[in-house]
């Protein structure tokens, strides 16, 4: 759970400032649960310097609360959450001050956004929060004011967790959970956990990562683990205290997000598509077969599937159509598809046939340059070439929509 924070003062000197404002957002990894947004009144001058950057003047603040007003709910919403903002060690120097002077010693894990964006998305020209928001098509409402830079940073937040390959992020990311039994755990851990696919993780007390993997539903995978009676859950069942996880979308983005991460284990594909005296049939691959196939399978089961939708096809009854749509050959392109979530969409880019990087953006969004999209891709690790089945299976059922790739 992180608090998104961001705090305006009044411009006095070092040790000296009072918040003029203050914007919290409860974000679960997921969504906004809880928000907090407020003027205070700082029992103190404003200068003129701040009144002009952040149009916050003394009579809007005469009738604000003070900060002993709010500072209850300013401790409910933070509490047991991880602290973030660009440049927290303000944010946070603020908040201890402010504390300190009401005799309340105020402690809290914190996460500065502007390490991270320097180091994942290491190609921005400026880490200021309006500049680098921009130059990623993150809006920015309302700037130097609490509530338009507290969602901004937000914002940017979320897309640093998509680019967290080394999963830092989540490693850092550490709950205290207080199950009295074996029962409350289960429930208190699964309960949340929605029944979509997507990266689960297993943390121990410590906040270490002890298991993870892609999972087709998330809700089940666990709630089995964890009134699974096989030894090799024994150990986990026992230390693990906090789950975390990641939408992943369609099984394509799915098997990049655990190729970025280094989790994707390598598919067995036994069966293939054959085209035989004018017919398509699905066949156990081995190594007598003549011919290869035009397209591989992890089971039958997805081989009739394949098929059948090929006779939905009309053009597909002469093979060389169906060679056509499915070859990688010399294709410079970006593929567009829904996200993972509602408002949100995904891309894939394709250079000379092989898929180099992939990533998300709003709808808002517009990724028509190269510019743009390189500041929002992940390059992926080493060779795709396990992923080029997917991506003619995906070419066959027309799951994406194909752009000429941006100069």
């Amino acid at each position: 759970m992180y608090s998104v924070i961001d705090i305006e003062s009044n411009g006095a000197g070092f040790r000296k400032e009072s918040i003029i404002e203050i914007a919290v957002y409860k974000y679960d990894g997921h969504e906004i649960v809880d928000q907090f947004l407020s003027l205070v009144n700082p029992e103190s001058e404003i200068t003129p310097f701040v009144q002009k950057l952040t149009k916050i003047t003394p009579k809007m603040v005469k009738t604000a609360p003070r900060f002993h007003e709010i500072a209850k709910r300013v401790v409910e919403i933070t509490a047991n959450t991880t602290l973030v903002g660009h440049n927290i060690e303000f944010d946070y120097r603020m908040l201890r001050q402010e504390f300190k002077r009401l005799g309340y010693d105020y402690h809290i894990n914190t996460l500065d956004t502007i390490p991270l964006a320097k180091k994942l998305i290491p190609e921005a020209e400026s880490y200021s929060l309006g500049k680098l928001v921009k130059s990623l098509g993150i809006p920015l409402l309302d700037h130097h004011r609490a509530s338009g830079d507290a969602r901004a940073t937000l914002d940017l937040f979320k897309l640093l967790i998509v680019k967290d390959k080394d999963s830092e992020i989540i490693q850092q990311h550490h709950e205290e959970v207080n199950a009295k039994t074996y029962l409350n755990k289960i429930r208190d851990l699964t309960q949340d956990l929605p029944a979509e696919r997507g990266i689960i993780y297993l943390q121990n007390a410590e906040g270490k990562i002890i298991f993870s993997d892609f999972v087709d539903d998330l809700s089940k995978f666990s709630k089995n683990v964890f009134n699974s009676k096989l030894k090799r859950w024994n150990q986990i069942q026992e230390d693990v205290e906090q789950i975390h996880y990641e939408l992943t979308g369609n099984d394509v983005l799915a098997k990049l997000m655990m190729k970025t991460k280094g989790l994707r284990k390598r598919e067995s594909l036994p069966f293939g598509l054959f085209h035989r005296n004018g017919k398509y049939a699905v066949e156990k691959i081995t190594t007598q077969k003549e011919v290869k196939p035009l397209l591989k399978f992890k089971s039958f089961t997805q081989g009739l599937k394949a098929v059948s939708f090929i006779k939905t096809q009309g053009q597909f009854e002469d093979v060389k159509e169906l060679i056509k749509q499915v070859s990688m050959k010399n294709r410079n392109e970006l593929w567009l598809s829904e996200g993972r979530t509602l408002g949100e969409k995904s891309f894939m880019v394709i250079e000379n046939g092989r898929l180099n990087a992939y990533g998300f953006y709003e709808l808002h969004t517009q990724i028509q340059t190269w510019k743009k999209i390189s500041k929002l891709k992940m390059d992926l690790p080493g060779s795709t070439q396990d992923m080029q089945n997917d991506l003619q299976l995906a070419l066959l059922r027309g799951d994406y929509e194909i752009q000429a790739l941006p100069k």
